[in-house]
């Protein structure tokens, strides 16, 4: 598993005979003195000491962003400077003078900014200048941070977009949220391979264009698909088995739930030892509990307590076991052995679960059901009370 990497660095500037400092957030290239660039996950701030903050151009501010979750958990005033910076960076605008000088207010915009919006790619970070009269702060700018010209930003999209269109050409925005969700975690699964220090890892254009990618960019591409359905996400970060890591919070018929891409690929050994992929779906509509089990969030908004199971994909797709009956069981099982199929059964009990594996695996009267099997390849999963059948 590939974690995407955060790393702080100080330097110091010399500026109109004051010294500044660097700190920790989203991306700096240069800044009067060169800065090595590590990390995409990279702040610059300067302060300058001026009679009035200097005029930057105007720019229209957009107010596009009432449906984003990021966006609603803002107060009025970061909603005003979330709206400020998206339009400053969807407009390639160079600086913007912000309405507000709360330093710590900006960041948290900024934060639910990136969180709502995965595929603003060509965005590296951004630095602010904070101006003051005296020990008076009177002014803060915010420098947007491009990692490309507005021309190739242009020419990359149309390649996504490209792409995009064909992925997505087996889904319509008319389908259930349900089946919009499985479509984009399914997709995602198939067409990307999770390979640590490709470029462009942190942003959609690794989906996309290479098709290699890591936590931070399946983030992205899920928010920016699913957008693309209509449907509300947001982009999580945090850590995973005390590593960092990202992942979404997602809205399906009004209840949220969580999904992970990254922990959905997953694979066992065959009879040949031969690697054989399956999509894990536990990750796909996570509750609150089962997230935490190994995750843990680490953003600065609010989020739900997420207790809904009506759109688990167990419940879902019918494999969801709630009590040991071997007939209902067995045609489960059957079904999917004559299409040679992947399937999971969860199970609602404990003993459910182990009188399953008893009389399906150890007894052997899976052969009661699944016609001229001679083996059976399985994978059991006590932490899930589940059993992986490999079918294939």
């Amino acid at each position: 598993m590939n974690w995407k990497k955060r790393r702080k660095y100080a330097v110091w500037l010399l500026l109109l005979g004051i010294c500044f400092g660097l700190t920790l957030g989203c991306g700096a290239k240069e800044l009067l003195v060169q800065v090595q660039k590590e990390s995409n996950q990279v702040e610059s701030v300067f302060q300058k000491e001026v009679q009035n903050p200097k005029q930057v151009p105007e720019v229209e501010i957009e107010h596009i962003s009432q449906e984003k979750y990021g966006y609603a958990q803002l107060n009025e005033e970061g909603r005003q400077v979330y709206d400020e910076m998206l339009s400053a960076i969807l407009n390639y605008q160079e600086k913007i003078m912000l309405s507000s000088m709360e330093i710590e207010l900006m960041k948290k915009a900024y934060g639910a900014l990136c969180a709502d919006y995965g595929g603003l790619f060509w965005v590296e970070g951004y630095v602010f200048t904070k101006y003051t009269k005296g020990a008076e702060l009177v002014g803060l700018e915010f420098s947007p941070t491009y990692s490309m010209t507005k021309e190739e930003q242009k020419q990359i999209q149309q390649q996504i977009d490209v792409v995009v269109e064909e992925w997505m050409s087996g889904i319509s925005i008319t389908d259930s949220e349900y089946n919009k969700a499985k479509y984009v975690y399914e997709l995602l699964i198939s067409n990307t391979t999770y390979e640590e220090g490709v470029e462009n890892s942190q942003n959609i254009i690794s989906v996309f264009l290479n098709q290699k990618t890591v936590c931070q960019g399946y983030a992205c591409a899920v928010q920016y698909l699913l957008g693309q359905l209509g449907m509300e996400s947001v982009i999580i970060s945090g850590t995973a088995l005390e590593e960092p890591h990202a992942w979404n919070l997602i809205r399906l018929d009004g209840e949220y739930y969580y999904m992970d891409v990254t922990w959905g690929k997953s694979g066992y050994r065959g009879q040949n030892t031969q690697q054989m992929p399956f999509v894990d779906y536990n990750y796909m509509t996570m509750t609150t509990q089962e997230m935490e089990w190994n995750h843990m969030t680490e953003v600065e908004f609010q989020l739900p307590q997420c207790t809904a199971v009506t759109n688990n994909y167990f419940r879902k797709e019918g494999t969801y076991i709630e009590s040991f009956e071997p007939k209902i069981i067995g045609e489960i099982l059957k079904k999917y052995w004559e299409n040679q199929q992947f399937v999971t059964l969860r199970f609602a009990k404990e003993e459910d679960y182990k009188q399953a594996l008893t009389y399906f695996i150890a007894e052997g009267n899976i052969a009661l059901y699944c016609s001229e099997i001679s083996e059976v390849s399985y994978i059991e999963d006590a932490s899930w009370m589940e059993i992986h059948f490999c079918f294939y």
